[in-house]
C-alpha cells in the first residue's frame, strides 16, 4: 500500500504534461481535498529534491486579464488576480525534471 506521497511522486514522475491540483486528485485516487493536497506537495517537493528532481510549477494565470503569478512562492491557487480583482484563475500545474 502506497502513501499518498508515494502516489503522487509517482504520478508526476510518470507524467508526460503537466498537471493541476484536480488531475493529481483524480490519478491518485484520493478523497483528499485540493488544499490538503496542495501541503502533501510542500512535502512532495522536498522529497524530490533529495532525489535529485526538482519540482516545476507553471504558474496561475488569470482568465480575464492573464496577469500570470510568476513570482508567487506558494503552492495554492490564488484567490483573486491582483491587476483586475477576477477571480477566474487557472490553477497552477506540476511537474517534474531532473536537477543540473
Amino acid at each position: 500500500m502506497e502513501t499518498i506521497r508515494e502516489r503522487l511522486i509517482k504520478i508526476l514522475l510518470e507524467s508526460k504534461e503537466p498537471l493541476t491540483i484536480h488531475q493529481l486528485q483524480s490519478l491518485a485516487q484520493t478523497e483528499l481535498k485540493p488544499n490538503e493536497l496542495y501541503e502533501e506537495l510542500e512535502h512532495v517537493r522536498r522529497t524530490l529534491k533529495r532525489m535529485g528532481y526538482r519540482l516545476v510549477i507553471v504558474p496561475a494565470t488569470c482568465k480575464k486579464c492573464g496577469y500570470q503569478f510568476t513570482d508567487r512562492e506558494k503552492l495554492k491557487k490564488p484567490s483573486r488576480c491582483p491587476r483586475c480583482k477576477s477571480e477566474r484563475i487557472e490553477p497552477p500545474r506540476f511537474y517534474v525534471v531532473t536537477s543540473s
